[in-house]
């Protein structure tokens, strides 16, 4: 979690100890969640992004992959991202299947609540 609180803090992140490793994780928590609801709002104006979780969402994670790798780590403290080759690949198809995929099957199950019928009306 300090890695993630290195984006804040650089490197002095790595010897902060739990304070640091808590703010990574608020910080890791408040992107996740940030991530979630713009998906959610969005999928209330565009159906196909909860009709069609598994596609609009692997591309969810994709563009989640893309936002996060090439425009807010360059533009934080943390220090350049990973070159190798296996890495990046696992990372795109993390975000995809285990963040993206995720993220539109819960606004799939949001669609099928009566409080989202409601409104979306």
């Amino acid at each position: 979690m300090q890695s993630v609180a290195a984006g804040l803090l650089g490197e002095a992140s790595f010897t902060g100890g739990r304070a640091t490793a808590a703010l990574g994780l608020a910080l890791h928590y408040f992107i996740a969640i940030s991530m979630s609801v713009a998906y959610y709002l969005v999928s209330r104006r565009w159906p196909v992004l909860w009709q069609r979780p598994v596609a609009c969402g692997a591309a969810y994670g994709l563009l989640l992959y893309g936002i996060m790798n090439y425009v807010v780590l360059p533009l934080s403290a943390a220090g350049p991202r990973s070159n190798d080759p296996l890495w990046i690949v696992l990372s795109i198809a993390v975000h995809a299947f285990l963040i993206g995929v995720p993220i539109a099957l819960f606004a799939r199950r949001a669609a099928g609540s009566h409080a989202f019928q409601a409104l979306s009306a």
